[in-house]
C-alpha cells in the first residue's frame, strides 16, 4: 500500500495545482473582461459638451504699473543714446577745431 501513496498523493498535489492555477486564470480573465467592457463603454458614450480651457490671450491681464516702468525705461535710454550721439558729435567738431584751426559747419547738433 505505500507503493500507491508517493503516486496519490503526487496526483492530489497536481490536481489541486491545477484547479488552483485554473481558478487564478478564470477569476483574472472575467475581470479582464469586465475592465474592457468598462474602457468600451467610456469610449463610446463620450460627453456631449467638452469643456476647453481658456486660450492663453484671455488668461494673460494688463499690467499697467510693469507697462509704465518698461515705457518709461525705454525713454530713459533712448535719451542717453540720443545724449551720446550729441556728445561725440561736438567731441568731433571740437577736435577738428582744435587740430585744423578753422571752423566747421555746424551741425543739427550744436544748434539744440
Amino acid at each position: 500500500m505505500s507503493f500507491l501513496l508517493g503516486p496519490v498523493s503526487g496526483a492530489l498535489v497536481a490536481g489541486g495545482l491545477y484547479y488552483g492555477y485554473s481558478n487564478l486564470m478564470q477569476a483574472r480573465t472575467q475581470k479582464h473582461i469586465q475592465d474592457l467592457h468598462t474602457l468600451s463603454v467610456r469610449l463610446v458614450e463620450t460627453p456631449a459638451l467638452i469643456m476647453a480651457p481658456p486660450s492663453a490671450a484671455t488668461r494673460v491681464t494688463p499690467r499697467p504699473f510693469s507697462t509704465l516702468v518698461q515705457s518709461r525705461w525705454n525713454q530713459d535710454v533712448a535719451s542717453l543714446y540720443a545724449g551720446l550721439r550729441d556728445w561725440d558729435t561736438r567731441a568731433q567738431e571740437w577736435g577738428k577745431r582744435l587740430f585744423y584751426g578753422a571752423e566747421t559747419r555746424p551741425t543739427g547738433a550744436e544748434h539744440r
